[in-house]
């Protein structure tokens, strides 16, 4: 087992991000949403998820960009985002301890939760974002 430590370097993130990610690809309700979407993207969406956690944990500014809009057409339920945030959960406990790991799991939950209504809304409403 490998010993946690605190989220403190871009090297943490990318660690946290790939970990996370090679979870969802082989994952049997996740992996073939992401697979179908994401195609042989890999590499740029995992640089962009990067840039993401690194802005939102480290405040190191990289991340530019909507987060929504790309997740608001795709075919996913309260059942997506439990399992989405449970990996992401196991992820960071697996790997990590301290403030860092404890805001990036709640900022996670946050995340999840607005994205499952966000979604559930723009399904529901002829597809505008609300």
């Amino acid at each position: 087992m490998q010993s946690q430590t605190p989220i403190l370097t871009l090297d943490d993130i990318k660690k946290l991000v790939d970990t996370f990610y090679g979870k969802i690809q082989v994952d049997s309700l996740l992996g073939p949403i992401f697979h179908d979407r994401i195609e042989d993207r890999w590499p740029q969406h995992l640089e962009k998820m990067y840039q993401f956690w690194q802005t939102t944990l480290l405040g190191e500014h990289t991340y530019t960009g909507r987060p929504f809009p790309p997740h608001a057409t795709l075919p996913v339920g309260h059942k997506h985002f439990e399992r989405w945030i449970k990996l992401f959960t196991e992820t960071v406990d697996e790997l990590f301890t301290g403030e860092k790991a404890d805001e990036a799991k709640w900022r996670a939950s946050r995340i999840a939760e607005m994205f499952e209504i966000k979604v559930h809304n723009f399904q529901n409403n002829n597809g505008f974002i609300l």
